[in-house]
């Protein structure tokens, strides 16, 4: 009879340890980058966002004189069937109009106001975010359509112009 060699049949643990020890070295590497990549685009869904709300808000002013901009941001959008009106103008959805409050629209609150007289004249405009996972970048814009933003802290009509 033959003398056969038993064979160790799957992996030792040592070779175990060490494929976990490098899955463990990769994840370390990319979630970091993942998360930075993922606030980018949380930042940059927030730009197109403000970029509609102006459009809106410009079109409302247009649509109706008397009333110049909005009283609230929730006139901007409507429930669904939409009839556009001065208190509900359908321009935006209405997820955006009413995003005042977490959580907000795709991570991001935003805070209008205007300024208080008919017809109004003048509005403001925060953009934050929910929270600092979400992105650290705050926005700003009133009627002027240009935005500006600020990291860590909240923007305002002084903070640095997008894109510049």
């Amino acid at each position: 009879m033959m003398n056969r060699k038993k064979r160790s049949q799957g992996f030792s643990l040592i070779e175990l340890l060490i494929v976990v020890t490098i899955i463990l070295i990769l994840a370390a590497i990319a979630i970091p980058k993942l998360l930075t990549v993922k606030q980018q685009a949380n930042s940059t869904a927030a730009v197109a966002n403000t970029k509609s709300l102006l459009n809106a808000l410009t079109a409302y002013q247009s649509q109706y004189t008397s009333q110049g901009y909005p009283a609230t941001m929730a006139a901007l959008g409507g429930a669904d069937p939409c009839t556009p009106a001065l208190a509900n103008a359908c321009l935006v959805d209405n997820s955006l109009a009413t995003a005042t409050a977490a959580p907000g629209y795709q991570g991001y609150i935003f805070t209008y106001v205007d300024d208080g007289v008919v017809p109004s004249q003048a509005f403001t405009l925060n953009v934050d975010p929910v929270s600092a996972a979400t992105s650290n970048r705050h926005f700003f814009t009133d009627n002027t359509d240009i935005i500006r933003y600020a990291d860590g802290g909240a923007a305002k009509a002084s903070s640095p112009v997008i894109g510049q």
